[in-house]
């Protein structure tokens, strides 16, 4: 059989397994092993498969091809012609093979690059940071980008590959962790505090100066649900910011509602009327794409943050 024969027998071979969905790479793989060892002992040793197994793979290729590949002898498996001209071809779809395992053994471990980020506002002023400075040490190639922002990105859209949200996402192409309960209070400066009359309970607090937000109706729902309807006139500074209300309240302007994790890094800003507001707390969720989840570098990423965000918000 000529080069040609040989050529088409190969195409032969191929088209056959590709009908079964598949190629058995394992043939080729027993015959290099047997060719370079000159026997089936030596090969199985060399592959770490049994003798029978290489002897079947060994006679169903030749079986494939139409042609004898190796010379039974005393001394062992002499290949053939045949074989010889196929060694270079088979060599090379192994060469390849390795090739294929080492780039896919380096994109599972690949961190170079950049992992887009979005948070709400105080998460990503307040936690981020600090969280963001551990990572650096730990993944030193990926570089960040913060969306910091009270809008829900679309990460179907890749917005961003990872959200931290305080609402539990609905697509569900998204897989969703829940992080823990973000527990919210009202807080206020100890200057403040001195200067006005005491709080002992939750009606106290109308009359005293309220920091809230400008279109954000959540607190004037929280005073309704307590039996207390107000306007935001109520509010001696509305800024839909929570950074400005935050810092409103740092300065001693008046009361503000903010999550416990702030005030935990105040040492002068403390909880009015503690045990007494119930104010429902925020769940925070961890979200990313299902199918970017299987990105090494996003991975590491999201699991970073998913063990060390529900510390931070305890």
């Amino acid at each position: 059989m000529g080069y040609g024969g040989l050529l088409h027998n190969c195409i032969k071979l191929y088209t056959t397994h590709a009908k079964m969905n598949h190629f058995d790479w394992s043939l080729i793989r027993s015959f290099l092993a047997v060719l370079d060892q000159g026997s089936l002992l030596g090969a199985a040793r060399v592959i770490q498969a049994s003798q029978p197994t290489v002897g079947r793979h060994i006679a169903e290729l030749e079986s494939q091809l139409g042609v004898v590949l190796f010379e039974r002898t005393g001394r062992g498996l002499v290949p053939t012609s045949m074989a010889l001209q196929l060694a270079e071809a088979a060599r090379s779809m192994e060469a390849g093979a390795n090739q294929l395992t080492r780039t896919l053994a380096s994109a599972q471990t690949q961190t170079s690059g950049t992992v887009r980020i979005t948070a709400s506002v105080p998460v990503a002023v307040h936690l981020m940071p600090p969280l963001l400075a551990q990572l650096r040490q730990s993944l030193p190639d990926t570089q960040i980008e913060l969306v910091s922002s009270n809008q829900i990105s679309n990460l179907l859209r890749r917005e961003a590959d990872i959200a931290v949200r305080m609402v539990r996402p609905e697509q569900g192409s998204l897989v969703a962790r829940k992080l823990g309960q973000v527990r919210l209070g009202a807080y206020a400066h100890k200057s403040y505090l001195t200067r006005r009359a005491p709080l002992r309970q939750p009606q106290d607090l109308l009359q005293h100066a309220l920091i809230g937000s400008d279109t954000d109706t959540s607190i004037l729902r929280g005073f309704a649900a307590m039996g207390y309807p107000v306007t935001r006139e109520l509010f001696v500074l509305r800024s839909d910011d929570y950074i400005v209300q935050w810092q409103a309240v740092r300065a001693g302007l008046g009361i503000g509602f903010a999550p416990a994790y702030l005030a935990h890094r105040e040492p002068e800003v403390v909880e009015v009327l503690p045990g007494q507001l119930k104010v429902p707390p925020l769940p925070m969720w961890l979200a990313v794409h299902r199918e970017i989840r299987t990105n090494p570098r996003i991975r590491r990423v999201y699991d970073f943050l998913a063990g060390a965000l529900p510390q931070l918000i305890s």
